[in-house]
């Protein structure tokens, strides 16, 4: 509905001429604030709204600085990790830390700057984002609600920059990693005002809007239920472990990718002494199109499976397995082996995708509720399996074959290997793509979020309280190997 519309549906039946405009405005801002669920803009009125004119200030000089000095180099100076840019600015100074470091890696990620600094230092306000959660920290979205800043302690900044190295070789090495993504440090000093420090992430929860459920999982009992919101309140409410009860996250053949990113993160954070990390699951129902995708796509893998690539006749019912995967909704248990497959056995799935491709080019009538999966089929799904290989949908040859018949397998399952070891998977065409998994009825957007908390001296005597305390309970606050162990077993629980 347009802009106009809406503006219409405000005006009282036959009073349009004599309607207060004073009193529409009022009535279109309200509108505007019940459209945010859950989100509020930080106005002039708001206490943030002085520290958040000072971010946007700052942020705008800061990421300016990084559009006219790109990083030109690979691999990164020590220097650059310690590297402090100071700019003043009228009653107030911005210090971006590490900024080469977070240049990088913002370009690593697919990220242009200019539409970076847009979504951060837009007219538009930031909004905050009204939760249950118990963090005193501030935090709040940028008004596309793409990007997530919270203030932090001079600790945990303290934390953060001194692993930045191994954070960014940990997602450069696994590009596909569920760890939330950083992708600033700053500071914003003020004259006799404490320094207040902040960070800049990429919001898990990105598109939001048809998200119907948030959960935050520890894999613990203690302290983690939350009570619904009542009827017609705006705060958006993030379950915990106990809401989750018995549920279980449908990941079809993406369980094994999963469960297998999940154990290299946590690895991760292990061997940094991090605990008190969650899961941010989030749920949106996949419409009809979608779903025909996730089983498609589920079967195709599935059939790959049973089929011997040395066998011609087989080969040549290629088709038919095809046929029969936009009908068969079942999943194989051996699907959860996709990550684990030979060679031969991705080459047996390029041609099933190659071939797939190919009927469906040839295919006179299309349904239109069927169009975006195609979409995603021909420019996501079959680039990435098929990358390396010169694919012609309207070609007669098999796809990867020399002249000969032999095929061009080298240099594709070198690059295959390569992707198996960074534990790659095929990403869905979407926005945030790297916190979405498409199972076969639900969109889930899934994250790793607070890596500050170490167990350190404190955290060990709090454990010692808390056992006392909480007998044959299960609480947070345990040691790193433990904690990682626990939230793997609780997602190797509930999903399937």
């Amino acid at each position: 509905m347009s802009s106009k519309s809406q503006h219409c549906e405000i005006l009282p039946k036959g009073r349009s001429r004599r309607f207060n405009p004073f009193l529409y405005r009022i009535l279109w801002r309200i509108r505007q604030q019940w459209n945010l669920l859950g989100f509020f803009e930080i106005n002039e009125d708001h206490p943030l709204y002085q520290f958040t004119s000072m971010i946007k200030k700052g942020l705008r000089a800061s990421v300016n600085h990084a559009i006219h000095n790109p990083v030109t180099t690979d691999v990164l100076r020590e220097d650059q990790f310690k590297a402090v840019l100071r700019q003043m600015h009228e009653g107030f100074e911005m210090r971006t830390y590490a900024a080469p470091a977070f240049t990088r890696f913002r370009k690593f990620l697919g990220m242009v700057d200019v539409d970076y600094q847009r979504s951060l230092t837009c007219d538009s306000s930031y909004l905050q984002f009204i939760s249950n959660s118990k963090s005193t920290a501030d935090f709040f979205l940028s008004n596309d609600k793409r990007f997530f800043l919270k203030t932090q302690s001079k600790q945990e900044i303290q934390f953060l920059l001194t692993n930045l190295a191994k954070y960014l070789e940990h997602m450069e090495r696994y590009p596909h990693s569920i760890l939330v993504k950083f992708l600033g440090v700053h500071s914003i000093i003020v004259p006799r005002e404490k320094k207040r420090y902040f960070i800049i992430m990429q919001s898990i929860f990105y598109p939001h809007d048809k998200i119907v459920e948030r959960y935050d999982i520890k894999g613990c009992d203690v302290g983690r239920w939350t009570d619904p919101a009542p009827k017609g309140s705006e705060i958006i409410v993030v379950f915990k472990d106990l809401n989750f009860a018995d549920k279980t996250i449908c990941l079809g053949p993406q369980r094994a990718w999963m469960l297998t990113q999940l154990e290299l993160d946590t690895q991760f954070l292990k061997d940094l002494g991090v605990i008190d990390y969650s899961l941010l699951v989030g749920l949106q129902p996949l419409h009809e199109d979608e779903r025909l995708l996730s089983h498609a796509l589920a079967n195709i893998i599935a059939k790959s499976m049973s089929i011997d690539t040395n066998s011609d006749h087989q080969n040549q019912n290629f088709g038919n397995a095809l046929q029969e995967s936009h009908t068969s909704h079942g999943y194989s248990s051996s699907v959860d082996q996709f990550y684990k497959l030979s060679p031969e056995s991705r080459y047996t799935i390029q041609n099933m995708l190659a071939l797939y491709l190919k009927r469906k080019a040839n295919t006179d009538k299309e349904a239109d509720s069927s169009r975006g999966s195609e979409t995603f089929m021909q420019e996501v799904l079959a680039p990435y399996v098929l990358h390396g290989i010169n694919f012609d949908p309207t070609a007669q040859c098999p796809v990867g074959t020399e002249e000969g018949g032999h095929p061009q397998t080298f240099n594709h399952l070198a690059e295959s290997l390569f992707h198996l070891a960074q534990n790659r998977r095929l990403l869905p065409n979407t926005r945030n793509a790297l916190h979405v998994i498409d199972g076969p009825d639900y969109r889930y957007y899934i994250g790793i979020v607070d890596l500050f908390t170490v167990y350190n001296f404190r955290k060990k005597m709090e454990h010692f309280w808390k056992t006392l305390r909480f007998r044959d309970k299960s609480f947070s606050t345990v040691g790193p190997v433990y904690y990682a162990r626990r939230l793997r077993k609780w997602v190797q629980d509930h999903t399937a």
